[in-house]
């Protein structure tokens, strides 16, 4: 069952999607879809009890039991600890959401975690993983201005020809002029800085040719 906010987040999605129908770039049009997608997962977490992959005994090092947090709603919280314990106890680290295909380190770099996105990509997740519109951790750190996750992806090797399903690369989502992504920044702000994310528009507009400097 959705909760209240996975169904605002989802009538949101639908609001943003008319909006964006009239701006001429559509490689900036997929990325604001793909974001929020990945909001209407990370905010509906729910605390429950995650379960521990076998392995075999040449990949058990130490016996640790998973928090009861779940591993979304620990990044959405910056539980930074109990994402380490994740880590410890062998949680799937690249486990994709079932409504958006979003993993923790997309989660992370959407919300600008930048110690955890580290602890994660220190722990060997898949950095080419992938949520259901084809958009990586990459693509979602561009898009929000998250210079340092962005840093830190290139630093682990991130392949930065990755195209999302529409064929846009992580560049190629913030090269479009600031001012026609501004409606739709506007509105992620509005409506989603309540349920944690954290934007400032002009820390993003100065980042948005940065990154695509970055990420030449």
């Amino acid at each position: 069952m959705k909760t209240k906010i996975q169904e605002h987040l989802l009538k949101l999605n639908n609001k943003v999607m008319r909006k964006t129908f009239k701006i001429n770039s559509m490689k900036s049009l997929v990325n604001v879809s793909l974001s929020l997608l990945l909001l209407t997962t990370a905010c509906g977490q729910v605390d429950t009890k995650t379960k521990v992959p076998a392995k075999s005994s040449s990949e058990v090092k130490s016996v640790v039991d998973a928090p009861s947090m779940d591993i979304q709603a620990a990044i959405l919280s910056d539980n930074i600890e109990a994402v380490k314990q994740h880590i410890e106890a062998g949680t799937d680290l690249n486990k994709k959401d079932a409504m958006s295909g979003s993993t923790p380190l997309i989660t992370a770099a959407s919300f600008g975690k930048i110690k955890i996105a580290q602890e994660l990509i220190d722990a060997g997740v898949d950095l080419s993983a992938k949520n259901n519109d084809g958009a990586t951790a990459l693509h979602t750190a561009a898009f929000f201005g998250r210079v340092e996750i962005v840093q830190l992806l290139i630093d682990a090797k991130v392949d930065k020809s990755t195209q999302n399903n529409f064929g846009a690369t992580a560049r190629e989502s913030v090269m479009g002029p600031f001012e026609d992504m501004k409606p739709i920044y506007e509105m992620l702000k509005q409506q989603l800085e309540p349920l944690g994310l954290q934007l400032d528009l002009a820390e993003i507009e100065k980042s948005r040719p940065v990154i695509a400097m970055m990420l030449q």
